[in-house]
C-alpha cells in the first residue's frame, strides 16, 4: 500500500507539472483575471450607497490543493451573500501579481484577500491600494513586518504553533535525542515562522542536533533531490522535518527509493489531503494542520465587519493541532 501510495502522489505531481509547463494555452493577460464570479442572488449584500459589494482573492497560485481550497470557500460564501467575486491567479510570478494588484486597485473592489508571492515584494501593490481606500486582509502568508501598516489584518494559520507541536511530537517519539535534517523555504514569511516554532523547542536540549537544513522550495521535486544529497551525506539521520506536505512527500518518496522508509522519521505541517494518506499510510510519523478553510471563512467575516464599521483584530491566528490516524481517515477527502 505504502508503494502505491507514493507512486500515485508522485506521478500526479509530474502530471501536473506537465500540464502546467505544455498546456497553458492561455495569453498572460487571459491568465492574469481567473474570473470565478459569484454574480448573486436577489440578495446582494450592498454598501452604504446601495452598490453591490466586490471582494478580490489575490492568491499567489492556484496549483495547489491549499489555495484552491481557500478560493472554493471565498466564492462558495461570496455566492450566499451576494457579493461579487474575481480571483488573480500569477502562478507564482510576483510581477504577474503586482499586475494584477494594479489591475485589483483600479477596478472598484470593496476589501481584497492577499496571499504574497514574496513576503517582502509587495509594498509597491498594498500602495496602490491604501491609495484607492480598498482595504486588504493579508491571508494565510504574512507581509514583513515593515508593510503591516498596510494591510487592515492578518488571518493565518498559526505557523509558530504548527511547528512547534510537530517537533514536540519529534521529541516524544526520541527522548535519547536525534539528528534532524530541515526541509524550509525561507522566502516564505509562514514558513520561516514554521521553522522558528520547530526551533523554539528542539533548541531546548542539546541532544537535538540539525545535521543538515536546505530550502526545498516547498516543492516535491525539488525536497526528493534535496533529501536523496542529505541522506547521502548523513548516514545517521534520525528525522526530517518539511515545512509543508509536497515538501514532505518528496522527503518520503527518496527515503523509499532509498530503501529507508520507516528508519528516518519524516515530520510535516499540512494535513493536506495527500498528506493525511501518507500518515494513515505510514510515510510521515506526523503531521500538523494548516487550516486555509477556515482562514477563507474568518477572512469574509472581518471583511465585512471592517466595512460595516466596526473594529477588528490586527493579527488573527487561528490555532493548529498534531492531526491523528483517526481524524486523518474521517476527513481524508478534504482539508479542515
Amino acid at each position: 500500500m505504502k508503494k502505491n501510495i507514493l507512486s500515485k502522489i508522485i506521478g500526479f505531481a509530474f502530471c501536473v507539472l506537465a500540464l502546467t509547463a505544455c498546456g497553458n494555452n492561455e495569453t498572460k493577460d487571459n491568465k492574469a483575471e481567473v474570473s470565478n464570479k459569484a454574480e448573486v442572488s436577489n440578495e446582494a449584500t450592498e454598501d452604504n450607497g446601495g452598490k453591490k459589494l466586490k471582494f478580490a482573492f489575490l492568491t499567489n497560485t492556484q496549483n495547489n490543493t491549499f489555495q484552491i481550497a481557500m478560493n472554493d470557500v471565498y466564492e462558495k460564501l461570496c455566492k450566499e451573500k451576494g457579493i461579487e467575486y474575481t480571483m488573480f491567479d500569477p502562478d507564482y510570478d510576483l510581477n504577474t501579481q503586482l499586475n494584477q494588484i494594479n489591475d485589483a486597485a483600479n477596478q472598484g473592489y470593496d476589501a481584497v484577500f492577499i496571499i504574497p508571492v514574496d513576503s517582502a515584494g509587495i509594498r509597491g501593490g498594498l500602495e496602490e491600494l491604501n491609495n484607492k481606500n480598498v482595504p486588504v486582509l493579508n491571508v494565510d502568508t504574512a507581509v514583513i513586518e515593515h508593510d503591516r501598516d498596510l494591510v487592515q489584518t492578518i488571518v493565518a494559520t498559526d505557523a509558530f504553533m504548527a511547528g512547534k507541536l510537530v517537533a514536540e511530537e519529534l521529541v516524544k517519539n526520541n527522548p535519547d535525542g536525534a539528528k534532524i535534517a530541515i526541509l524550509d523555504f525561507p522566502e516564505n514569511e509562514s514558513c520561516v515562522q514554521r521553522v522558528a516554532g520547530f526551533m523554539s523547542v528542539i533548541e531546548k536540549d542539546s541532544k537535538y542536533e540539525i545535521v543538515a537544513q536546505q530550502d526545498g522550495k516547498a516543492a516535491l521535486d525539488e525536497s526528493l533531490t534535496k533529501t536523496e544529497d542529505i541522506v547521502q551525506a548523513n548516514q545517521d539521520l534520525d528525522a526530517i522535518f518539511a515545512i509543508n506536505d509536497p515538501s514532505a512527500l518528496g522527503a518520503a518518496a527518496a527515503l523509499q527509493s532509498s530503501g529507508l522508509t520507516g528508519k528516518i522519521q519524516v515530520y510535516s505541517i499540512d494535513a493536506s489531503p495527500d498528506g493525511k494518506a501518507a500518515l494513515i499510510d505510514g510515510q510521515f510519523t506526523a503531521v500538523s494542520a494548516q487550516v486555509p478553510k477556515q482562514i477563507a471563512e474568518k477572512s469574509v467575516e472581518l471583511a465585512l465587519k471592517l466595512l460595516n464599521g466596526e473594529k477588528i483584530e490586527k493579527e488573527n491566528y487561528l490555532p493548529s493541532h498534531n492531526v491523528t490516524i483517526e481524524e486523518a481517515k474521517k476527513t481524508i477527502d478534504d482539508w479542515q
